[in-house]
């Protein structure tokens, strides 16, 4: 804890087992309170690796939700086990858990609702292996974003988040999509909330073994950010509603 608030992790895992080990011996325990590994139906021994690291919360889905559905599996369960601080982890070890401290203060001392870990700020991204066309897609949805949404983050594209229990009660994360695109309406609702969202820089790994993306899938991806910054503006103006904003 940290002011007397509890700090719970949650890990969305697919075929995590040969991350997940190296990812878990870094999370910071002297604040870290509770770990929630959801299992999104991998086909690897994720959950045996989970349970030998002697991880008592796991969440197990009989059928692949997608990585929207996963995370949604995740905050619900974090809520219901009274956390007041929720860290989203990959367990693919692509991003550093070092970083948890930090994170965690800025919530805890109420600077931040929101904390984004982002591979932009610096030089993170690129010395860390990031691809080129995919750093050049990044710059372009987010200018994009930041203009629509009328915000200045650096990124909104990082799978590296820390939320207040306040914030995850207020926004109606369980309409978002199933699917990649559920990241950036999350944002989307945060800042529709009127909530700030505070950045601070991540150094990233790119190999083998981290979860990425095919080219198509990517390009759905990006399609699906364009249209929830629009339908963003479009609802702000009063022009539509979404279910998204209820």
């Amino acid at each position: 804890m940290i002011n007397g608030k509890k700090i719970i992790v949650v890990m969305p895992a697919y075929n995590a087992e040969k991350t997940l080990e190296q990812t878990y011996n870094e999370i910071p325990f002297d604040i870290v309170d509770e770990v929630i590994l959801t299992d999104d139906k991998s086909t690897d021994h994720t959950i045996e690796k989970a349970k030998e690291l002697g991880i008592k919360e796991i969440q197990i889905h009989e059928r692949n939700k997608g990585y929207g559905g996963n995370q949604k599996t995740c905050y619900n369960r974090a809520l219901e086990l009274g956390a007041d601080i929720v860290i989203m982890l990959h367990p693919d070890y692509q991003y550093t858990p070092k970083l948890i401290h930090s994170i965690s203060y800025v919530i805890a001392n109420d600077l931040y609702p929101v904390v984004c870990a982002s591979r932009i700020l610096g030089k993170g991204a690129l010395k860390g292996g990031m691809p080129i066309i995919k750093y050049i897609a990044n710059r372009g949805l987010t200018a994009i974003q930041n203009i629509l949404l009328k915000q200045k983050l650096s990124e909104y594209h990082t799978g590296y988040r820390a939320f207040s229990a306040e914030v995850l009660r207020k926004i109606n994360y369980n309409a978002n999509s199933d699917d990649f695109v559920f990241d950036n309406e999350m944002l989307s609702q945060i800042f529709y909330a009127d909530y700030q969202i505070g950045e601070i820089t991540c150094p990233t790994k790119y190999f083998e073994e981290a979860s990425s993306i095919n080219l198509y899938r990517s390009s759905v991806y990006g399609l699906g950010v364009l249209r929830v910054s629009v339908v963003h503006r479009l609802c702000k103006w009063g022009l539509m509603k979404s279910k998204l904003y209820a």
